[in-house]
């Protein structure tokens, strides 16, 4: 071989030199680099493949391997990515998500905020921010801002702020008193006289303003409906609230430039008061004494919703009065208040009637709104009040409203129905409840004057009503299937046939024929009501003389009149006081009886099976079904026999206090039995299905006479619906115990210590009954992710069509909709369900099918809602916007879609406050 050849091939072999590695080039670095970037696109390919437990693993081996240097250099990698978290989120973010976050802030952080740099500067004065605030409080601005000017409304509401005259809580007491302040002997009569003075001043403001209005008024304008179409396009159209708004302010200005001319009363404290307004409605118009003359007759009846079987109290509702039935979920305070005022019809009720459910302390109104001494007082709540208590006549004038709850047999109802008297000038009334069962204390005796006629006996047949009561139980638990499954069909059913019925009578009585071919019979009818209202105010100035001859009476006369109610009053209390005591020990002897059925019929021959081999059941689930029920019947019966020894010697000086104290501090029976409950009821139907003589056994004997036709799980009821007439007959026997009675005390602590047992066992059927909604939502829709959290409940669902805009450039009134699919919302507390729902009907079969399909969910803290405004194209829409969808619905009619942004808006509130 030549030489050169020789050193040419030991060179190539040189360069080809390895180390650490058979086949690894070490000289040749282009080489060396190209393998190591396929060895690195190999691993790489073989990470993207392995799983996250084996990328874990394979992380670990690495991080092991590596020296100080090496994990130094991956530290300050990833110190150098965590700068991004102080960037300011006002330069990242999108200017739309950048002024919703500042549009939680009020006005004295955004003015705070405008001080930290330029850009929050120019984002915290946009007029976007501002102008709902200053709308909110009726600042209008005067003039319409150029294209380029920024920060007109922040001025505007800064000089609004700054002429406004701020009073503290002293200051506004000494210029307008207090509630509770007491009255002088003539303060009634001076203040009708002030009242007529301000009344007179106020519509002769209006009559004046009216007049410049008059003349002001260009010639082409007719003062009718139809001159609303004269108006310039440009001229903004108010909403009923913000023309409510300018006519209370307007309203406002001429009463404080009238109260100058009037005198002021002092009260007791040396400071003066000005007299009562003139009650107003929301709409802004004064309530006149007229109105209550033509709608003297007027009786208005609510019903709720979850009054068990409603429908046959709205049955038994008389001819005369309006009934009225709302929903107790998923409706505000503000939707019911709409509600009333739609069936009123911008009347005046003489009467107006509550049925809902409750106890003897509140009155369960709305969910969410258990209407109490200690809430009564809430500002929403109190405005509600206010506003019902000028939709029925005065106390003066007859009117009263109604709760058919038992406020009346507790201190803490009758609070309440006094601090409402006094919100409103209207008289409540309510019963007393001394009798137990199913809604019997409607029968009871009613709080106010004697009376020749009772509150039911106003609104409602009382044979029907009576007959609605004695199966409320049983119809409540057999209702709750038939209307789930025949609610959609009745609905619709309901809607179809009020629909003939209305147009029916349009089309026979309200012609436009028959009104003008019956010209008498109209004539007659004004004539009718002329003279109604003439007998209306001769009653009146009868009544006011009336009033003014008992007033004239001595001041001896008056003495000897006042012991004698007194001594009346007296009697009458301890006779109620002896009949609560003798329904207490009737409604406990037949509590004890239902205890002992259960015993007798069921436990005793179980166990006299079990022992002489023949078994029925093991002793083990003998045990979990009857153990619990057999000591509450020892307790009972124990408390049966002390309440009987001390009937047999009593007197208006005994007590019963101690021995519902005794009673009391021994319910962790009862409390054995609540935490086992539902274990008993699944161990019942386990061994019903699994042991046949078990249930040829409950076959012999559910629902027989010696049961009262009642079966075992029928039964095990008693305990739970016991407690609520404990504290029913508490009530009522403390209020009929005069205050320095021996017996006083121990029946407040009774109360007390029943109340919170009440509150325990309301809470456990709150939880299950959430929990069975979730699941059943859960299953009714397809896909639905699972439901079940803590604290979670639905608060209402609504049926929506989707819409989609056909050109989004185009202005909102010229806007074309298409509706491409069936939608329905579900309303938690802390999320909004929305799923697609399909009508399938069923051949030959009236009945459809509703299904639903999961589409999304959302936070309610990330939901965004849009009004949109109605056209000749849509009605009733508004947009639904979250972080990845949107959502543009309308509902069927406006109410509909008034109730649930209503709802929607404050479920979103609550839950970005917690």
């Amino acid at each position: 071989m030549p030489v050169g050849n020789f050193s040419q091939k030991t060179l190539e072999m040189e360069s080809f030199h390895t180390k650490f590695s058979a086949w690894t080039p070490f000289n040749n670095k282009s080489l060396n680099k190209q393998l190591f970037q396929e060895r690195v696109a190999l691993i790489s390919h073989w990470f993207d493949l392995w799983t996250n437990k084996q990328r874990q693993e394979f992380l670990f081996t690495i991080f092991l391997r590596c020296s100080k240097s090496q994990l130094r250099f991956i530290q300050d990698w990833f110190s150098e990515w965590k700068q991004v978290a102080r960037v300011d989120f006002s330069t990242v973010l999108p200017r739309s998500i950048t002024l919703y976050i500042f549009s939680f802030l009020n006005p004295k952080d955004l003015c705070a905020a405008a001080q930290v740099s330029w850009p929050w500067k120019f984002l915290t004065e946009q007029d976007c921010l501002w102008m709902p605030k200053c709308i909110k409080l009726g600042w209008f601005l005067p003039y319409t801002p150029a294209q380029n000017e920024y920060g007109a409304w922040k001025r505007h509401y800064i000089a609004c702020v700054s002429n406004l005259d701020w009073l503290t809580p002293r200051e506004a007491a000494a210029v307008y008193g207090t509630l509770n302040e007491p009255k002088r002997e003539d303060e009634e009569l001076q203040e009708r006289q002030r009242e007529k003075c301000l009344r007179k001043i106020i519509w002769e403001k209006i009559a004046f303003h009216k007049k410049e209005l008059f003349k002001a008024r260009p010639p082409w304008v007719s003062g009718t409906c139809c001159s609303r179409s004269l108006k310039p396009p440009c001229q903004p159209h108010l909403s009923q609230t913000w023309r409510a708004e300018f006519y209370g302010a307007l309203e406002k200005r001429l009463v404080l430039a009238s109260l100058e001319a009037l005198p002021k009363r002092s009260n007791v404290s040396g400071s003066h008061s000005y007299p009562l307004l003139l009650k107003r409605n929301h709409r802004g118009g004064f309530k006149t004494d007229g109105t209550s003359h033509c709608a003297s007759t007027l009786h208005v009846m609510l019903i709720s919703s979850r009054i068990p079987a409603y429908e046959m109290v709205v049955e038994g509702v008389k001819a005369g009065v309006t009934a009225m039935v709302y929903e107790h979920s998923g409706v505000t305070l503000e939707g019911l208040l709409y509600l009333i005022e739609t069936a009123l019809q911008g009347r005046k009720a003489q009467s107006m009637g509550i049925f809902s459910s409750g106890d003897s302390r509140e009155i369960n109104l709305l969910q969410g709104y258990k209407i109490g001494i200690k809430n009564l007082l809430r500002p929403e709540v109190r405005d509600f009040w206010e506003k019902l208590g000028s939709y029925v006549a005065t106390e003066e004038e007859g009117g009263h409203v109604d709760f058919f709850v038992p406020l009346g047999a507790s201190e803490a109802g009758v609070e309440v129905l006094s601090q409402l008297s006094q919100l409103t000038g209207t008289f409540f009334s309510a019963p007393t409840g001394i009798a137990t069962g199913s809604y019997q204390h409607i029968f009871s005796d009613w709080l106010g004057p004697q009376r020749d006629w009772a509150p039911p006996s106003i609104y409602f047949i009382e044979s029907k009503l009576q007959v609605w009561s004695s199966f409320t139980e049983f119809l409540e638990d057999s209702l709750k299937s038939v209307r789930k499954e025949l609610n959609p069909l009745f609905k619709d059913l309901q809607k179809s046939v009020s629909g003939r019925m209305i147009g029916q009578f349009m089309f026979e009585t309200l012609s436009m024929a028959n009104i003008l071919n019956n010209q008498d019979i109209a004539q007659a009818l004004a004539d009718g009501l002329m003279a109604l209202s003439k007998e209306d105010s001769e009653r009146n100035a009868i009544e006011d003389n009336s009033q003014d001859t008992k007033s004239s009476l001595s001041q001896s006369d008056l003495d000897v009149e006042v012991l004698v109610k007194l001594e009346r009053k007296l009697q009458m209390d301890s006779d109620r006081r002896t009949r609560v005591v003798r329904e207490l020990l009737e409604s406990e002897r037949q509590y004890v009886q239902v205890l002992g059925i259960v015993r007798d019929v069921y436990a005793r021959p179980l166990r006299a099976a079990l022992s002489s081999n023949r078994a029925i059941l093991s002793a083990a689930n003998i045990h979990i079904i009857f153990s619990d029920t057999l000591r509450i019947l020892n307790l009972n019966r124990e408390f049966l026999d002390n309440l009987r020894d001390r009937l047999q010697e009593w007197g208006p000086a005994h007590c019963v206090g101690e021995i519902f104290i005794k009673f009391g501090s021994q319910l962790n029976i009862y409390t054995n039995f609540f935490n086992n409950y539902s274990v008993v009821l699944k161990t019942i139907e386990k061994c019903r299905e699994m042991t046949p003589a078990f249930r040829a056994f409950l076959k012999r004997h559910d629902k027989t006479i010696v049961t009262k036709m009642l079966s075992l799980p029928d039964l095990l009821l008693y305990p739970s619906r016991r407690f609520e007439e404990y504290i029913n007959l508490l009530s009522a026997l403390r209020l009929h115990t005069p205050a320095g009675h021996a017996d006083r005390g121990d029946l407040s602590t009774a109360v007390d210590q029943i109340k919170k047992y009440k509150g325990y066992i309301d809470k456990i059927k709150e939880n299950i009954k959430m929990k069975e909604q979730l699941l059943d939502l859960q299953t009714k829709v397809w896909g639905c992710p699972p439901l079940s959290e803590v604290n979670r409940y639905l608060i209402r669902s609504q049926d929506v069509a989707q819409l989609h805009c056909c050109d989004e450039e185009m202005d909102f009134s010229l806007r074309l909709y298409e509706q491409i699919c069936d939608l329905s919302f579900f309303l938690f507390n802390d999320a909004l369900l929305v799923s697609s729902r399909s009508i399938s009907h069923t051949p030959f079969e009236r009945t459809s099918k509703t299904t639903y399909q999961f589409i999304a969910s959302v936070a309610l803290p990330r939901l965004l809602i849009e009004d949109i405004p109605d056209s000749k194209y849509v009605k009733n829409a508004f947009i639904l916007q979250g972080p990845k969808h949107e959502w543009i619905c309308a509902t069927e009619v406006a109410d509909d879609k008034f109730l649930w942004l209503s709802v929607l808006q404050q479920a979103i509130r609550s839950s970005v406050g917690k």
